[in-house]
C-alpha cells in the first residue's frame, strides 16, 4: 500500500489532506470525525480582529445606553470589557486536548500590534502552527503596489519575530507579482505559501437595489489557478506549497503533489459531501499511486512542475497560442 505521509512547514502529517479553515474546523466533534477520516491536518477558524473590535464596540454601545440618566448610580455596577479574543483562544486549548493530529491556527488582522498580539496569544493554546490569512482587498487608489507588498513584508517578520511555531501565509493571486512576492516571502524564511486566498466576491440584487454576499462552494475548475502558480513556484521558493480551492477527489489531489504541493485544503468538498469524504480521496489517492507503482508522494512531487516539465512554457503561453491556432 502507498504510504501518504507528508512534512508540511515542518509538521509531520499522517496524509497530505488538510481541511482548511471553514465551518467544519470551528466544532469539536466535527474536527474528531476529520481526523478518523484521515486529515493529515487541520486548520481552525480564523481569528478576525476586526470582528472583536466591532463587538467590543456593540458592547461598549450596549452599556452606554442611559448612563448619563442617573450619574449617582453609575458606580453600584463593576466595569465590564470585552473579553477579546479569549473564547476563541480557550475553544482552541479544549480542542488541542481533544484531538491528536495537528492542529493549524488561522489569524487575520488589521493593525500591526493586532497581528504579533493575536499571534502570540495563538502559539500559547498549543497549536502546531499559525496561518495568516491575509484576506484584504486593495481599494485605495493612493496605494500604489509597492506599499502593498511592503506592507504585507512587514506584518510577517513581525509575527515571524514573536513567535516559534512555523507560519504560513496564506496568498492573494491578485499581486503584480506573485513570483516576486512568494520569492520574498521565501527569502524571509515562511515555511509554507498557501495558494490562494479565495475571495468571495458580492454580488447585487437589482430587485432590492443592495448588495448580496452569499457562501458559495467552490468547483473543481477552480482549481487551475492555484495549480498553475504550484507549478511555476516548485523549486524556485524553499517553501512548502499548499493548493486550496477546487480540490475536491483523489485525483486532485495526485494533480496538485505532481505540480509541486506538499500538501491541499479542502472545505468545499467536505461541505458537499460530508467529513468522511476525506477517506474516499484518500482511497483513491491511493489508488491512482497504486497503478502507478509509487510507493510514497516524494516519487512525483513535483514531477510536472515548471522546472521538471518537458514544456516549461505550458504554464505560461505555450498552451493559449496553441488553442488559438487549434481554433482556426
Amino acid at each position: 500500500m502507498a504510504e501518504l505521509k507528508a512534512k508540511y512547514m515542518g509538521i509531520p502529517l499522517e496524509t497530505p489532506i488538510v481541511v482548511a479553515a471553514c465551518s467544519i474546523s470551528n466544532m469539536i466533534d466535527r474536527i474528531k470525525l476529520a481526523e478518523e477520516a484521515g486529515a493529515g491536518a487541520l486548520v481552525i477558524r480564523s481569528l478576525f480582529e476586526e470582528q472583536i473590535q466591532f463587538d467590543a464596540q456593540n458592547m461598549e454601545d450596549a452599556l452606554s445606553v442611559g448612563s448619563e440618566s442617573f450619574a449617582e448610580a453609575i458606580t453600584y455596577y463593576p466595569s465590564i470589557e470585552h473579553g477579546g479574543a479569549d473564547e476563541h483562544l480557550m475553544w482552541i486549548e479544549k480542542t488541542r486536548a481533544e484531538v491528536r493530529m495537528p492542529l493549524i491556527a488561522s489569524l487575520n488582522a488589521v493593525s500591526l500590534g493586532g497581528w504579533t498580539k493575536y499571534a502570540r496569544q495563538l502559539e500559547a493554546t498549543g497549536v502546531n502552527g499559525l496561518e495568516l490569512n491575509v484576506y484584504a482587498v486593495a481599494a485605495d487608489p493612493r496605494r500604489n503596489a509597492a506599499d502593498i507588498e511592503t506592507e504585507l513584508y512587514e506584518i510577517v517578520k513581525a509575527v515571524k519575530a514573536e513567535v516559534s511555531i512555523p507560519l504560513a501565509v496564506k496568498l492573494s493571486p491578485f499581486y503584480t507579482s506573485v513570483a516576486n512576492v512568494a520569492s520574498e516571502l521565501d527569502r524571509i524564511g515562511v515555511p509554507a505559501l498557501v495558494l490562494f486566498n479565495r475571495f468571495l466576491q458580492p454580488d447585487i440584487d437589482p430587485t432590492t437595489e443592495s448588495l448580496v454576499t452569499e457562501m458559495v462552494l467552490s468547483q473543481p475548475e477552480e482549481m487551475k489557478l492555484p495549480l498553475r502558480w504550484t507549478g511555476l513556484l516548485y523549486g524556485r521558493v524553499d517553501a512548502d506549497l499548499a493548493i486550496t480551492t477546487g480540490v475536491h477527489s483523489g485525483p486532485d489531489v495526485a494533480k496538485a503533489i505532481l505540480a509541486g504541493a506538499t500538501a491541499v485544503q479542502v472545505a468545499s468538498a467536505l461541505i458537499e459531501y460530508g467529513i468522511a469524504y476525506i477517506s474516499t480521496m484518500l482511497r483513491q489517492l491511493e489508488g491512482w499511486m497504486d497503478e502507478r507503482g509509487y510507493q510514497n508522494l516524494a516519487e512525483f512531487r513535483g514531477k510536472l512542475s515548471h522546472k521538471e516539465v518537458l514544456d516549461p512554457f505550458g504554464f505560461e503561453r505555450s498552451q493559449y497560442v496553441d488553442l488559438l491556432r487549434k481554433q482556426k
